[in-house]
């Protein structure tokens, strides 16, 4: 794995230079006249956070992860090149190199995250920026959990030593975690505690949330409720975890506004999903996701899809001519600029959600049914997650239309009104509640399944969630793709070819398609 500190990301953004402030002609004033003030040798804990949360919303959440999973998951269909060949299961989803990227940079962003916490803890040079400290630690375990999600046993306590060991060990994946809940227990007794250091606390360095510690302690028990679930399968006392997931909600976000949202993209700072398809064009619009809300005939179907000619499809039926345009899931041709697309591949603006409030909602109704509660109980939190749900996809459509890079290209023309609240009211009551009184936990899935359909980030999250649900004998969500899917993705291939321990367990990369990660019932 790579171990040089980005500094160079930093220094770009212009967050290294600091003034020199003189309080006395002393010799070691002077000693310091010649120093270069850019290229310092020590970077505040803040600095490194906004690297820290950058490098996670674009790269690691909203990324190579989210581009390729939309395809296994079915949000988008892989259309050409190496999408075209994840999407036909060619070769790309055993590869080394496919994944290698963000392999990387996930390492990147959990050595700086460590280097917050090592900063701000005792000893450290910023020790009493306990808040810091906090948002430290709540990165951690977020890229801590999204690497070994992803892969598996990873290294990692013996993986940010180069000098004294230069071929870590895997971890196993339940150390990992414990690692991670670890993390963010420590995160909550931080966060409250403010920061007393002289450098100050993160204010305007932390793009989520501007250095509020009770935003902060709000998406760490956020965290909390998403794993407790993840770890369902694996967990001794689940009637315990679901309470948890729940208890953990209720102390979470309140709503939309609170959620951990990296809203930072503009005209030259790209949604990563736009900025992949702008410069690859590599995705397609699904058929299964279409059937889906075809089929419960969803307000979203208005608006979320578009041609060829950046026309939006408002008559989107089995029976219109633009459902011929729909890609078949692995079954489509490798062709460009001919199947319908997403709206969301427009949406250069759009947020990347770190932690939504629909998910935190979702969570709470699959935990309450879980236990048994009553439909008179869960069907207004379901109703609360699916408006969130909608509201956030709109806010993505709404964001393609006013795309500064599209329109300085062409035309883009939308042909349906916003959603109202009406529409949602009238479709959860005429097509999510009878579908809820039929099966719940089913109608739960398939709802969250589509409120991750869009240019969030959202689909690596389903990704996980599909698996968990398999591992608990749900095949909740129907997947047309007649190719294998994949349980888990490849090593980096920076490490398959440097360290025998991740070159042992990559192997040939066949695995990926018969061994599940440890939480989804494997054993690595």
């Amino acid at each position: 794995m790579k171990l040089k500190l980005n500094i160079v990301g930093l220094m770009a953004m212009g967050l290294l230079a600091s003034p020199l402030v003189f309080t006395s002609c002393s010799e070691d004033a002077m000693d310091r006249v010649n120093e270069n003030v850019n290229n310092p040798t020590d970077v505040q804990a803040k600095f490194i956070l906004t690297d820290v949360i950058t490098k996670t919303a674009f790269s690691n959440v909203g990324g190579d992860f989210n581009t390729y999973l939309s395809t296994y998951v079915e949000h988008e269909v892989g259309t050409h090149n190496q999408l075209w060949n994840a999407e036909h299961r060619a070769n790309e989803p055993t590869r080394a190199s496919t994944f290698n990227n963000v392999w990387g940079n996930v390492y990147s962003a959990l050595r700086d995250a460590r280097l917050v916490i090592e900063k701000c803890s005792a000893g450290g040079k910023q020790e009493g920026n306990y808040t810091t400290l906090g948002m430290g630690q709540v990165m951690a375990a977020y890229n801590l959990a999204l690497l070994t999600d992803m892969f598996g046993d990873a290294p990692y306590s013996e993986g940010f030593k180069p000098l004294e060991i230069k071929n870590p060990k895997l971890d196993k994946q339940e150390d990992l975690y414990n690692q991670v809940i670890a993390y963010l227990d420590e995160a909550i007794e931080n966060l409250p505690k403010g920061d007393t250091h002289g450098s100050g606390g993160p204010a305007g360095q932390d793009l989520l949330y501007g250095g509020s510690g009770a935003k902060w302690l709000k998406f760490a028990y956020g965290l909390k409720a998403r794993y407790a679930m993840r770890l369902l399968k694996v967990t001794s006392d689940k009637t315990a975890a679901l309470n948890n997931v729940i208890s953990d909600v209720d102390k979470s976000f309140q709503n939309a506004s609170e959620q951990a949202a990296f809203n930072q993209y503009g005209t030259t700072n790209l949604n990563p999903l736009f900025d992949f398809q702008w410069s690859r064009d590599g995705l397609a619009a699904s058929k299964s996701i279409a059937d889906k809300m075809i089929s419960r005939n969803d307000p979203r179907l208005k608006r979320n899809f578009m041609t060829a000619d950046w026309v939006q499809v408002n008559d989107l039926t089995s029976s219109s001519a633009s459902y011929k345009l729909l890609a078949p899931n692995g079954e489509n041709e490798q062709v460009q600029y001919h199947y319908l697309t997403s709206t969301f591949v427009f949406s250069q603006t759009a947020s990347t959600q770190l932690l939504s409030y629909h998910e935190l909602l979702f969570l709470k109704a699959e935990a309450m049914q879980r236990l048994g509660k009553g439909s008179s109980s869960i069907e207004p939190i379901l109703k609360a997650a699916v408006t969130a749900a909608i509201k956030n996809s709109e806010n993505s459509v709404n964001a393609a239309f006013v795309a500064p890079t599209v329109l300085a290209n062409g035309t883009i023309t939308e042909t349906s009104a916003d959603i109202t609240d009406a529409n949602i009211d009238s479709y959860f009551e005429n097509s999510v509640k009878p579908l809820f009184a039929s099966n719940p936990l089913k109608e739960i899935a398939n709802q969250k399944y589509l409120a991750f359909f869009g240019a969030s980030g959202e689909s690596t999250e389903m990704y996980n969630n599909i698996r968990l649900w398999k591992a608990l004998g749900e095949n909740w969500i129907d997947l047309k793709n007649p190719g294998k899917f994949p349980l888990r993705l490849p090593y980096g291939n920076d490490d398959t070819t440097t360290n025998p321990n991740v070159q042992a367990a990559y192997g040939d990369g066949q695995y990926v398609y018969t061994e599940n990660v440890w939480w989804a019932g494997g054993t690595r």
